[in-house]
């Protein structure tokens, strides 16, 4: 390290410039580097590796069968995401038949009670038109009972 240190001062050119009585500037000139000297970073380019024929083969064949497998992995997740989907829509479809059932079947129920409600209604119709028919009739004997005691009593 001490002998590397030399090599870099022997490279390093110090002049004094000025005396001041504020102090001194000096001018440090570094030297270029001896041709010789090796460089921490090689300048050539990495030397190419030899490839044989049946190697840049078995490497194109590598990235044709990843290429393959990516593409069935992509058809797959497509695939379930179809079945998914459908599967969806026969719920969507099953959930409205299911309430146009009930609707159905709800809205028969009311038409049920509705025509009950109107059998009952025409019934007590009926009763109540019976006992008008007596009332009137009690009425009727008893105006001509009383229609008949005043004219006996006159």
């Amino acid at each position: 390290t001490v002998a590397s240190h030399r090599s870099q001062l022997a490279n390093i050119l110090v002049k004094e410039m000025d005396k001041r009585a504020s102090g001194q500037v000096f001018e440090v000139i570094i030297a270029a580097p001896a041709p010789d000297a090796k460089g921490e970073f090689p300048l050539s380019p990495p030397k190419k590796k030899d490839l044989s024929l049946e190697k840049i083969q078995r490497k194109l064949e590598a990235a044709e069968e990843r290429r393959r497998s990516h593409e069935a992995e992509v058809l797959k997740h497509l695939a379930e995401k179809r079945e998914h989907e459908k599967e969806v829509q026969r719920k969507a479809m099953e959930e409205n038949n299911n309430f146009s059932k009930m609707a159905e079947e709800k809205l028969n129920q009311k038409m049920e009670a509705n025509k009950e409600n109107e059998a009952l209604q025409a019934s007590m119709s009926e009763k109540f038109k019976e006992k008008d028919k007596k009332l009137e009739e009690v009425r009727a004997k008893k105006e001509t009972k009383e229609g008949g005691a005043e004219t006996s009593e006159n």
